[in-house]
């Protein structure tokens, strides 16, 4: 277990031994004389066997060495037993690189060497956000992109302008020690000091595991959030360096601001749309096709720095934008290269942040001062404690999963300090206060990272904070899912209410009409967004299992499949005609609109039914069918049987002059009368009540002469008044256009 740790402190030793070698002894190897005005060449009195040139292999030699401490680092880190649940990964490296900075300093008798801001922003920030964009859950993102944009950019401005309003405020009062310290002054150092980093957050939030909301709240936050402050911190910089400032310069330091968050937005959709359209061409040299995602997105980091725009928005937009497009378009085995190299890249950088950041704190820049560095502290609690109070109790009354106070509570306290503001406050100009700056700064960050990041997750427990679900979506999760993103999409176009769901439809349809169409190669576009769903939760499955062989993509299947031999097709229909019959043979009750659902517990078997047609449909209604008939004008039981009469086949139907017609019924039955009234429509159903037997029938008697039916109609127990409705009925009935029913008789 103590392995990791010795390599380690070998290395430590051996970087601080390594720079005691003098450039001057290396001048005399190499044949420099410096005591003559010109340069001569020394001619060597032997061969040399054995030589040492380490100026030659310096550099590279030290960054090698450094990034080799930092990954036993964070072994030894994760073989120590119990202290990953209790101390957060970067506490301890922190903890590491002010072991390494102090055993430099004693030994060396100088400060270490520091963290440059150069090699910060162009080297050691890219791969991390670049890494956060691509895996950022695209969902979760867009479903919360109001309230992170929300907090990210109004948040920030808050906390600026509170912090440094506040902290010229403390100069005034302490005008002693802190009177030289002018109002632009404190407004950078609140513009640099509330810069949350997102390196700090992902190491924490990733340990404590909070609920999918809550993390991409306080990790998209502190992503924009970085973007803001650094073109805030550039603002007030130009502003510094101007001899006065106008309310002009304020309006068009506004306008820069919307500018190099737009231009840097821009700058990265364009790389994500190129890097998209590269990796389309790359099936003929598949090995090359990750490649193009490490050289576009960084090219947009670049080019937006070039440009003096917002570098962290274009290489997050550019990642978002290529992924679903270059995954389409690569192999399972390339993909999986694509991820594991940008993990591999992020978290050196990061455990490389870390450790330099605890080095660079052994130095002899630091000046103390009592109320700015406590002052600084509090207001950084205070102001973004208020300030995620505030906006949130604003964006609730527009959200429907509103925030909670718990969410609301860890989302104020895990607003850690990091990297970002220990590089900036390097690139402050000279002044009197800057040292001042620099040790505030660190105090805020070590404060932040150590005593927030260790209690974050006690708190987390202590709170009982939703966790995050482990389990993988499933294929009905993911089917339910889309079903009510349709549907919400339908009633807000119903509605007339742009919502999100309105237009993320509308993208999807623009998605799938021209994008998918242009940076996606045909035979990799997948024909159903099912099929595409079961084979990334497929794959999720498989990288959660650490398989080695992820399954085979269905594209995959269709560029190697073939056509089917004879034989194999008359397998399968064999297979699909004994399937279909087997169906067909289930004695499943039916129903229709027209009756209810049969009584499950009937004695009675039915035949097989056939599907109900509708009146437009049965085109043989008036067709009769001659059975032999009982006595009573009815069916017999034999004959009903073959018939496989159903009752929502029975209709009326309009034929020419008739005598009047009674439907008539079993004894068994249910009363059941088939009004003919002047008034009703062409077709008339004859309705059954629901329990009534399977084996009934409503069948038509032989023309009957009015005095039979007046005699079928009227009873001795009857009273008058009935007697008279009833023939009113019959006058009313013989008046009217005579009807006749038939059947749609179907046989099995």
């Amino acid at each position: 277990m103590g392995g990791p740790w010795i390599h380690a402190l070998f290395l430590s030793a051996f970087l601080v031994g390594c720079p005691g070698l003098t450039p001057q002894a290396q001048r005399s190897d190499l044949g420099f004389n410096s005591s003559q005005a010109s340069l001569s060449l020394d001619l060597p009195m032997a061969l040399s066997v054995f030589s040492v040139d380490y100026h030659h292999v310096q550099a590279p030699f030290e960054i090698v060495l450094w990034i080799m401490l930092a990954s036993l680092a964070k072994l030894g880190f994760h073989w120590s037993g119990r202290v990953p649940a209790v101390v957060p990964e970067s506490c301890l490296l922190i903890m590491v690189g002010l072991l390494v900075g102090g055993v430099i300093y004693g030994v060396r008798h100088s400060a270490p060497p520091a963290l440059n801001a150069e090699a910060f922003f162009l080297f050691l920030l890219p791969p991390i956000v670049l890494d956060a964009g691509y895996f950022l859950p695209g969902r979760l993102f867009f479903e919360n992109l109001g309230t992170i944009l929300w907090y990210a950019v109004l948040g920030t401005l808050w906390n600026v302008l509170g912090i440094g309003l506040s902290l010229y405020g403390v100069c005034l009062l302490f005008q002693g020690s802190l009177g030289d310290v002018s109002l632009l002054h404190c407004l950078l150092f609140g513009s640099l000091i509330a810069a949350v980093d997102p390196v700090a957050v992902l190491s924490v939030f990733q340990e404590i595991h909070v609920n999918e909301q809550l993390h991409i709240l306080v990790f998209g936050e502190s992503l924009l959030n970085d973007a803001v402050t650094v073109v805030l911190y550039k603002l007030f910089e130009s502003f510094l360096r101007l001899p006065s400032v106008s309310g002009l310069d304020v309006l068009l330091g506004g306008c820069r601001v919307v500018v190099v968050g737009l231009g840097g937005l821009c700058v990265g959709l364009f790389f994500g749309l190129l890097a998209a359209l590269t990796s389309r061409f790359t099936s003929r040299a598949p090995v090359i096709a990750p490649l193009f995602v490490f050289l576009y997105s960084y090219l947009s980091y670049l080019t937006s720095e070039m440009l003096h725009l917002s570098g962290i928005m274009a290489i997050v937009t550019c990642a978002v934008t290529m992924k679903q497009y270059v995954e389409a378009n690569v192999s399972e085995h390339s993909n999986t290269s694509i991820q594991y190299f940008l993990k591999m890249w992020s978290s050196v950088s990061e455990t490389l942040i870390f450790i330099f950041l605890g080095v660079s704190t052994i130095q002899d820049v630091h000046m103390w001062s009592w109320p700015f560095v406590c002052s600084t502290l509090l207001l950084c609690l205070l102001w973004r404690a208020t300030g995620v109070l505030l906006l949130t109790a604003v964006v609730n009354k527009l959200r429907r999963n509103v925030v909670t106070f718990r969410d609301q509570f860890i989302i104020a306290y895990g607003g850690l300090r990091g990297a970002i503001c220990f590089s900036l406050v390097f690139l402050i100009d000279d002044f009197p206060k800057k040292r001042l700056f620099i040790t505030t700064t660190i105090v805020v960050i070590l404060f932040t990272v150590f005593v927030q990041g260790m209690t974050i997750k006690p708190l987390v427990e202590l709170l009982d904070v939703k966790r995050k679900k482990r389990a993988l979506p499933t294929v009905s999760e993911e089917i339910h899912s889309r079903l009510l993103d349709h549907l919400l999409a339908g009633i807000e176009d119903v509605v007339g209410y742009w919502g999100q769901h309105y237009w993320k439809d509308k993208f999807e349809q623009f998605n799938k009409k021209y994008l998918r169409r242009f940076l996606i190669r045909e035979e990799r576009q997948a024909r159903s967004s099912i099929l595409r769903v079961y084979e990334e939760l497929e794959r999720r499955d498989h990288v959660a299992r650490g398989d080695e062989e992820a399954p085979p993509s269905s594209h995959d299947t269709r560029s190697q499949s073939r056509p089917l031999l004879p034989e194999e097709m008359d397998s399968i229909r064999r297979i699909l005609s004994r399937n279909l019959h087997t169906f067909n043979n289930k004695q499943t009750p039916a129903y229709s609109r027209h009756t209810f659902y049969q009584d499950p517990f009937t004695d009675r078997v039915r035949k097989p039914l056939r599907r109900h047609q509708s009146l437009g449909e049965r085109f043989t209604c008036n067709t009769h069918t001659q059975w032999t008939q009982g006595e009573d004008g009815e069916l017999s039981a034999t004959q009903r049987g073959r018939t496989g009469l159903t009752r929502s086949h029975t209709v009326c139907s309009m034929s020419p002059p008739a005598p009047a017609a009674v439907c008539s019924m079993s004894p068994p039955a249910p009363a059941a009368v088939c009004s003919m009234s002047p008034p009703a429509p062409a077709a008339q159903v004859c309705s059954m009540s629901p329990p009534a037997p399977a084996a009934q029938v409503c069948s038509m008697s032989p023309p009957a002469p009015a005095a039979q039916v007046q005699a079928r109609l009227s009873e001795p127990d009857s009273p008058a008044p009935e007697n008279q409705t009833l023939s009113q009925q019959q006058a009313t009935a013989a008046r009217a256009p005579k009807k006749q029913l038939s059947f749609a008789l179907e046989s099995e």
